[in-house]
């Protein structure tokens, strides 16, 4: 077997010193930018594997190996910022072993941290600094004819011993244009890759972005790889993707995973309106901000299936959430709460803890507001600094804390405020989560969800098995 190009997702760290337990109840998703990458190329006439090393338990050496065993013509590699030290290993891999192959970068931390990022690794000889589908053939068939890279937009790539940088590419305005992920080249697609334990009712399950682009301003965002204008699948292309993935893999519940999926009502308004007058049947997931929604839509959307909403609530202190620019108020987030609660729509809350600001004050104001507010399910991040954020720049100015980079995975606390320090902010997370988790309505809905798919229930057991072979030292 072998291919023209080889896309690699690597492994990452533990997700946090002694937590790595969790990797049994957490999403595990494979890459939408890899597998729209694969579409593109397939379309265009190459041969296309992908590994996807934390899914598949595939180690930094076994990818090495098995990226060499397809004998490729180029290797890419997608990078979170907490995944780029595993993906430097994995370049240097295949370089020790055949220093011709061209490895190439993309993904979040590259769009916002390319030069500083190919300065660091000289394993990576080319860097996507944003979106790949319109350039990624270009890019192969430079490598394939020994041709220079200089004029494909958008990248940087070396020459000698300098990064150069080519002037930036448009972003496709059409997404109804790209070619369909390539789903069918994942290893049984779509029962390996569950999202987080209790976060769909049935499966199997898969995710996709129907949209690109947030104009928004929070200061903790990084927007670089979409950039600021959305950009949408039009509602029949959503519909028929969804159709598809019904269809040819069985999908029973769908992710969609835009940053602003409500972002525009009557485009959500007509994509409800052919799922309800098709009479299709599948639950679906998405995120929505507290000032997109309305009682109408939601009502809509409980039709057309959505199952949950997640909406990035942050805090409960209107301060902290001035801090951010979030642009919303907890007024606005408790009124979309309860509006979404009122119209038989699970409602994810996501909280961040640890803002620059943040205080004991600020705190108990969300502790509050957490227990207010009818939730089904909560995460919470500690806070993480992303490179390429405003308040990375805000925080650190344009230094580069490289140290940081493998522990920036939301939970780890790698900033300290002024007014709290980090033992204070590891007790309050875990009695905020563990006060919301222990609610006696919050327990029934989990019970419910675990008696009607078995399989919640066995990832957790599967979870504290871990955590009990941990502590015995098995």
């Amino acid at each position: 077997m072998s291919a023209d190009v080889v896309l690699i997702n690597p492994p990452y760290e533990n997700i946090a010193k002694g937590q790595n337990c969790v990797k049994h109840i957490v999403n595990s998703s494979p890459s939408l930018g890899l597998l729209l990458l694969a579409g593109q190329l397939r379309q265009d006439g190459y041969e296309v594997a992908i590994l996807e090393c934390d899914i598949e338990h595939i180690s930094i050496d076994e990818a090495v190996r098995r990226t060499l065993e397809l004998r490729p013509k180029v290797a890419g590699i997608t990078l979170f910022t907490v995944g780029v030290q595993n993906g430097a290993l994995i370049a240097e891999g295949l370089k020790k072993a055949d220093e011709k192959l061209p490895v190439i970068v993309g993904g979040p931390h590259v769009s916002s941290m390319g030069v500083e990022t190919m300065e660091r690794f000289t394993a990576f000889d080319l860097a996507v600094l944003h979106e790949g589908e319109a350039i990624i053939t270009e890019i192969v068939q430079n490598y394939e004819r020994g041709a220079s890279q200089h004029n494909v937009p958008g990248v940087l790539y070396r020459q000698g011993e300098e990064v150069a940088q080519t002037p930036s590419v448009k972003n496709p305005a059409d997404l109804d244009e790209l070619p369909l992920p390539a789903w069918d080249l994942l290893p049984n697609f779509p029962q390996n890759y569950p999202l987080a334990i209790f976060g769909y009712p049935k499966g199997p399950v898969a995710t996709f972005s129907a949209s690109r682009g947030c104009p928004f301003k929070c200061s903790f965002c990084d927007t670089t790889t979409f950039g600021k204008k959305i950009r949408y699948y039009s509602p029949e292309k959503v519909f028929a993707i969804m159709r598809h993935l019904q269809e040819r893999y069985g999908v029973r519940h769908l992710q969609f995973v835009d940053d602003l999926f409500v972002a525009n009502r009557k485009r959500i308004t007509q994509l409800c309106d052919l799922i309800i007058d098709s009479g299709f049947t599948m639950s679906w997931s998405c995120t929505a901000r507290v000032d997109t929604i309305t009682p109408e839509v939601l009502g809509r959307m409980k039709r057309a299936g959505c199952w949950e909403i997640s909406y990035g609530l942050e805090s409960g202190s209107e301060r902290m959430l001035e801090n951010m620019r979030k642009a919303t108020t907890a007024e606005q987030a408790e009124r979309a709460v309860n509006w979404t609660h009122e119209a038989g729509i699970r409602c994810k809350g996501l909280f961040m803890l640890g803002y620059p600001g943040e205080d004991e004050e600020s705190i108990a104001v969300t502790k509050a507001f957490v227990r207010r507010l009818p939730m089904t399910t909560m995460n919470m991040t500690k806070f993480t600094p992303y490179p390429g954020t405003p308040v990375y720049k805000e925080l650190y100015g344009t230094a580069i804390r490289k140290q940081d980079w493998e522990r920036m995975n939301g939970m780890n606390f790698i900033y300290e405020p002024d007014s709290v320090d980090m033992r204070t902010l590891d007790r309050e997370y875990e009695a905020i989560l563990t006060g919301f988790y222990k609610r006696g309505q919050v327990v029934r809905d989990y019970l419910q969800l675990a008696w009607h798919n078995p399989l919640h229930l066995w990832r957790l057991v599967k979870m504290l098995g871990c955590r009990v072979r941990q502590r015995v030292g098995i």
